[in-house]
């Protein structure tokens, strides 16, 4: 072999192989170019999971992009206060928000539905019908008048009843109570002579201390245990049947999200939906140590009784009546929800019903 020939064309390899490299590294850049988002939430940063759902979602964003792709999150108050979140993105004052959209119901009650309606899914049942029933789309569709795109970030499982300064034992004892308490499950309260109040996360301790409110519900065992309600309100209060279910959003600019590359909109909607299954996993670890940590602490555990959820059952299909009968858009959507509602509990009361009734039984035995 000539040895000098041999070098020759080893050195042309060696440029041949660096001019490639030096090629590529334009093509990787504009696919995934730098690009710094802020998103407000609608929670403070001391609720872990809930406020940690917009966290993970930046996480996994910055991870798949090499860190070329940020999203700041703030907590509420930091750019505006957490019941404006969604304004505050749909107004560009930030790219994106986390927050749950039934907070803005009173705008319009569509908004309730893309989150947890009274009597609706459980969370298994909302992310069926988002993923596979047309909910995002639909949800979507009426987002986007609002100047947004949203996608399912996070799931709490069915919600807890709340905290109550006195017992609740009939219908009547609702008769004047002051509840804090979220979403349009407000106005099917206020049928049955509760005073709804809409208040943070953060300012619903010191209105039960003072005595300002008389109950409020929030999430469930583990996030309601940070804010101590049960150091003010004994009376532990379940099921909190007007969140079965409660979808968090991640709602983005519509204008911003339009103007994304099409890997990093697919991208965000992937990461939404790895956050959403990653906070009902996160909660369904941590709710049932929780859950004995207050009943040690004092927290008087107790089930709503059948004739308040009765009651508060009939109360709220009136509400939907009146609603279908004023807002198309209402009735759409929920037309799609109640299709599916009726077919998915039709399955789940065979296999998952009794499997879970029979582990239960074990567990109360003490056999687990």
């Amino acid at each position: 072999m000539d040895r000098r020939l041999f070098i020759k064309r080893a050195a042309l390899g060696g440029v041949g192989a660096a001019a490639a490299t030096t090629l590529a590294a334009p093509a990787i850049a504009q696919s995934n170019p730098t690009i710094n988002w802020r998103l407000t939430s609608s929670f403070p940063k001391s609720l872990d999971t809930i406020y940690g759902g917009a966290e993970v979602l930046s996480k996994y964003v910055s991870e798949a992009t090499d860190g070329n792709f940020k999203i700041q999150v703030f907590a509420a108050g930091e750019i505006v206060p957490g019941l404006q979140a969604a304004d505050a993105a749909a107004a560009g004052t930030v790219e994106a928000c986390h927050t749950v959209s039934y907070y803005y119901w009173g705008k319009d009650p569509v908004w309730a539905l893309g989150a947890a309606v009274p009597f609706a899914l459980n969370a298994r049942g909302m992310n069926a019908w988002h993923y596979h029933g047309g909910g995002i789309d639909m949800f979507n569709e009426f987002l986007a008048i609002q100047g947004l795109v949203g996608y399912p970030n996070g799931n709490t499982g069915v919600q807890m009843g709340g905290w109550f300064r006195k017992e609740i034992k009939t219908v009547a004892d609702l008769q004047g109570l002051k509840m804090r308490i979220g979403g349009f499950a407000g106005k099917v309260m206020e049928k049955l002579g509760v005073v709804p109040q809409q208040i943070a996360g953060g300012d619903i301790y010191p209105s039960l201390e003072k005595g300002t409110i008389d109950a409020a519900e929030w999430v469930g065992p583990y996030d309601d245990e940070k804010l101590g309600f049960y150091k003010v309100a004994p009376y532990y209060y379940y099921p909190g049947w007007w969140e079965g279910g409660p979808t968090v959003h991640a709602l983005f600019n519509k204008a911003a999200f339009d103007g994304l590359p099409k890997n990093y909109q697919s991208l965000l909607r992937t990461a939404c939906q790895a956050a959403d299954a990653n906070m009902l996993q996160k909660y369904d670890y941590l709710n049932p140590a929780a859950i004995k940590r207050l009943v040690g602490a004092g927290a008087k555990l107790s089930p709503f009784s059948p004739e308040i959820l009765s009651a508060c059952f009939e109360a709220a299909n009136g509400v939907y009546a009146e609603m279908e009968a004023t807002n198309p858009t209402f009735k759409k959507i929920w037309d799609s929800i109640k299709a599916f509602r009726g077919e998915y509990y039709l399955n789940a009361q065979i296999a998952e019903y009794n499997y879970d009734t029979f582990m239960m039984i074990q567990q109360r035995n003490g056999k687990l």
